[in-house]
């Protein structure tokens, strides 16, 4: 398994399949997740992208001009459009606008997985969601590496 994280070029090997790790980061408000998760997840020719920049500046404006900006949507966009699964976590401490997004862009692929634990502020909305367009759905990270692992 490795990691490939924004804005890193993702150069793929013919045998490799991809997850994106969608999800709560808002602005180090979520706890590293997916490095919780990336540490379950021991799987031969598996890449994990993820967006958690590295170098992010909350400051940065948030507006097309801004090539940075620009750059990490791209990516993200790009990241979710060659995944083989989009993993899509919500922690209950944020409000993840830009993950519910995503998971409105993507319920309907047939090739996402969500958790989303009790207190999030729009479980009612993932869980009505998720049942109606019959996305797997778990409550805790350790179920999510569980469904990943019976996945690959």
């Amino acid at each position: 398994m490795r990691m490939i994280y924004s804005p890193d070029e993702v150069i793929l090997g013919s045998e490799e399949k991809t997850i994106f790790l969608a999800g709560s980061i808002e602005n180090g408000v979520a706890e590293d997740w997916q490095a919780m998760l990336a540490e379950r997840l021991d799987v031969p020719n598996l890449v994990l992208l993820n967006p958690r920049r590295k170098e992010w500046d909350a400051n940065w404006k948030q507006s097309i001009e801004n090539q940075m900006f620009a750059e990490q949507v791209n990516w993200e966009l790009a990241g979710l459009e060659m995944a083989n699964l989009v993993v899509m976590n919500f922690s209950p401490a944020t409000l993840s606008p830009i993950s519910l997004l995503e998971f409105g862009l993507y319920a309907r692929s047939g090739k996402m997985v969500v958790c989303c634990p009790d207190g999030f502020w729009r479980k009612g909305n993932i869980d009505v969601t998720c049942q109606r367009y019959k996305v797997k759905q778990v409550t805790n990270l350790a179920d999510l590496a569980n469904e990943i692992l019976a996945i690959f």
